[in-house]
């Protein structure tokens, strides 16, 4: 008697086969049981479910926030301390910058196809575990290690989150959404640099430990609470649920042979790697960061030695930068969905002209007005958040959401590349001449990056059509 036939292997829609391996861990989850076929249901359950992702995916990625800026505050204090020069603390920076970047790059291949929520939470708890030995420490060596694996679990916290926009959100909706979570940044930044501010003059010691402890506890919650795609929870892919309430989106020809690694690396080589906006985009990125961490990572150092004033105020004042830069962004969102259909080039562009004005004060105001340097420093970071946030909305919607993570993570690889210029080359620059020279830096840093924007004006809002 002949045995009976297998059953046919199932087709799982995109981004759910599993990677395999030592990666079994980052699997997706497996589509629900049951899925939903009401469109009425659908749509509820899809706008509690997109709540809970927008609102996780933003307090998730703030906490990372929390145990990486925590070393801009800490560093005059260690610099007073423990007699470690600004060449040797913009090394740090550098080292973990750079690496960041290589690691946002690389896992965003991984974070395309792996599980949202395990991949989020790991990075999280895995950056706070560096926080700790750093914080203990007292060898220069210790902390140059610590930062830069620091640096690669760093970037284990944009991949997912960027998975999670793409997969809940369509294209139209996509650089309101991501910039509502790209106020992560700030929010993550603000809360960082006050608390640490009141830390640091306490003990130093606490800006690293007392973000880790938060960390983990966030990365505990995420990973009972965040869903991964959605019909791992029931429901369709949002191309049906888009189509089910009215609100059509492109689909980007989700067929069973996406599955396979073999026809993913040919939709990267084609979408991210082939695209030449994306390529500008890129290289743009690397100009804009390099000015959003010139003023970030050396402002707190900035106010305490040039202008006298107490870190605890200091922290304050770079708050206020964060959070202008957070309603920056907001403001470029709506303005990319709403004026430019989408072209978040033509935003970044604007913003740059702005970013560079701003600059341009705050390195010719000649007082030492605390409430006047926090209004310019509140200018520049309007418009210096607004492009460090679309760049990666615009690369993600040209690649799809197929290929969204990688998209970003290698916008953030220029990105972090960056810091080799903001952190040991602007430490160099101001140790040796000065901080005047280190403004004339970073004003014509900021005008190379307007040139690169100005190039991308042509460019499409998305690549849906040509997938």
């Amino acid at each position: 008697m002949n045995p009976a036939p297998l059953p046919p292997t199932p087709v799982l829609p995109y981004g759910t086969e599993a990677p395999r391996g030592v990666l079994g861990f980052f699997a997706p989850d497996p589509p629900a049981a049951v899925q939903l076929t009401d469109p009425e249901q659908i749509r509820r359950k899809y706008g509690r479910y997109q709540l809970r992702v927008l609102f996780w995916a933003t307090v998730g990625y703030a906490l990372f926030y929390f145990v990486r800026k925590n070393l801009s505050i800490a560093m005059p204090v260690m610099s007073r301390e423990l007699g470690i020069g600004k060449p040797q603390l913009g090394m740090f920076l550098t080292l973990h910058g750079v690496l960041y970047g290589v690691s946002k790059f690389a896992n965003g291949f991984l974070g395309d196809r792996a599980n949202a929520r395990t991949f989020l939470a790991s990075g999280l708890i895995l950056s706070a575990l560096c926080n700790v030995f750093f914080g203990v420490s007292s060898v220069a060596v210790i902390f140059g290690i610590a930062w830069m694996l620091n640096g690669w679990f760093q970037g284990m916290g944009s991949p997912p989150c960027s998975r999670l926009m793409s997969h809940w959100f369509p294209p139209k909706q996509l650089a309101t959404k991501m910039s509502i979570w790209n106020t992560s940044h700030s929010v993550g930044t603000i809360a960082a640099v006050v608390l640490c501010g009141y830390l640091a003059e306490y003990w130093w010691r606490l800006c690293f430990l007392v973000p880790a402890a938060m960390a983990v506890g966030v990365a505990v919650v995420i990973l009972f609470t965040l869903p991964d795609t959605p019909i791992s929870v029931g429901l369709p892919d949002v191309e049906g649920s888009a189509e089910a309430s009215g609100d059509h989106r492109p689909t980007d020809d989700l067929t069973d042979d996406t599955q396979s690694t073999a026809s993913f690396n040919g939709f990267v080589r084609r979408h991210v790697f082939g695209n030449p906006w994306i390529w500008v985009l890129c290289v743009a990125n690397f100009f804009v960061y390099t000015v959003r961490y010139s003023v970030l990572d050396w402002g707190p150092t900035l106010l305490n030695e040039a202008k006298g004033i107490k870190l605890s105020s200091a922290g304050w004042m770079m708050a206020a930068f964060e959070g202008s830069g957070m309603l920056g962004m907001l403001v470029a969102g709506w303005v990319t969905d709403r004026v430019f259909g989408g072209r978040g080039a033509r935003t970044c562009l604007v913003w740059m002209l702005g970013c560079i004005g701003a600059t341009v004060l705050l390195w010719r105001y000649p007082g030492r007005s605390i409430p006047v340097y926090t209004v310019i420093l509140c200018l520049a970071g309007f418009f210096i958040y607004g492009p460090q946030a679309l760049v990666g909305i615009h690369a993600a919607n040209l690649a799809t959401k197929r290929a969204a993570a990688t998209a970003i993570g290698f916008t953030g690889l220029f990105g972090y590349a960056s810091t080799v210029l903001s952190g040991v080359g602007l430490g160099m620059l101001v140790e040796r001449y000065g901080w005047d020279k280190g403004f004339i830096a970073i004003v014509v840093i900021s005008m190379m990056g307007a040139v690169c924007f100005a190039f991308a004006w042509p460019a499409r809002a998305h690549g849906y059509a040509e997938t």
